[in-house]
């Protein structure tokens, strides 16, 4: 067990510059207080890991802000690891907003994700001119005036952002983004390498300079792959798909390709020049662990 408890808090965007191979990890809070332990207890294995960081997601329309900040809290107070707490914008109003990043401040929380969030169906049916927010790039610039000196990140899309018509107006609105304050970006997830690197290049080549950490997705069932596709239209190799389907009927076997698959992914990353790769747990300490256990010489730590 890897512990640095009592650890200064740490921006990211320092994590980021040092010259090591570097993983992360996202959780997601509970959905009722029924769930709080049991997340706690899933989300404390993962940050006993010693990842670089943890990234704690935000329900849907905000109904699991505090559990955010708490999960987010005790991560960096407990187990010494550096935390970044979620924050959509969607359905709140200003006041809300700024309320909820003085008590990340208060928590000592110095690192925010800032997001648009999803439009779900009730706030569909409302008028869309009396929303407050109705893109992140407006909340990362209120999050930059607040005056509370966050380490602010965004996520960007390598295949397309679901809301555009093509990836170059893609990318001009993330330029907006990054030169509104943000100090890194974290992609959605992709299932071939390739096409993280023809989106590192496209960016690049149109001015953003700031770390792109790449988002993999370790897919261990079969009933996984129609909800990754539908969250993020990811494109879905040939390679990718025969593991689906000569291992899906079976649990362990699948569990045990989709780790493989995963780790595969970022060794290539990083073979490649990429120094940090995030990875989306879905709260599971195992994959986690059989990850990190996978990379345990590359990272330079013992699990």
């Amino acid at each position: 067990m890897l512990l640095r408890i009592g650890d200064d808090t740490v921006k990211i965007s320092e994590i980021l510059k040092r010259d090591e191979c570097g993983l992360s990890f996202e959780v997601f809070p509970p959905k009722t207080d029924t769930k709080y332990e049991s997340v706690k207890d899933a989300t404390e294995k993962i940050a006993e890991l010693n990842p670089s960081f943890v990234s704690v997601t935000y329900g849907a329309g905000g109904g699991t802000s505090q559990y955010t900040l708490d999960i987010a809290k005790n991560i960096k107070d407990n187990r010494g690891v550096t935390s970044l707490a979620h924050l959509t914008c969607v359905s709140s109003d200003k006041g809300t907003v700024m309320q909820r990043l003085d008590a990340m401040k208060e928590a000592g929380i110095e690192n925010v994700m800032a997001l648009r969030g999803d439009l779900t169906e009730e706030l569909m049916k409302t008028d869309p001119s009396k929303w407050a927010y109705k893109h992140a790039i407006e909340l990362i610039r209120d999050i930059k005036e607040s005056g509370c000196d966050f380490c602010i990140g965004a996520a960007c899309y390598p295949e397309i952002h679901p809301d555009s018509s093509n990836q170059r107006e893609d990318i001009k609105y993330l330029k907006e983004k990054v030169d509104a304050g943000v100090s890194f970006l974290t992609t959605q997830m992709f299932f071939d390498n390739s096409l993280f690197f023809s989106f590192l290049y496209k960016i690049r080549e149109a001015g953003i300079t700031v770390p792109v950490l790449p988002g993999i997705m370790p897919i261990t069932n079969a009933n996984q792959v129609e909800r990754a596709i539908k969250l993020s239209g990811s494109f879905m190799p040939y390679r990718f798909k025969s593991i689906v389907d000569h291992f899906g009927r079976d649990p362990l076997a699948m569990k045990q390709a989709g780790i493989a698959y995963a780790t595969d992914q970022i060794i290539d990353l990083y073979a490649n020049g990429i120094k940090n790769v995030h990875v989306y747990s879905m709260n599971k300490p195992d994959v986690a662990a059989a990850i990190s256990h996978n990379l345990s010489d590359i990272l330079g730590k013992k699990f």
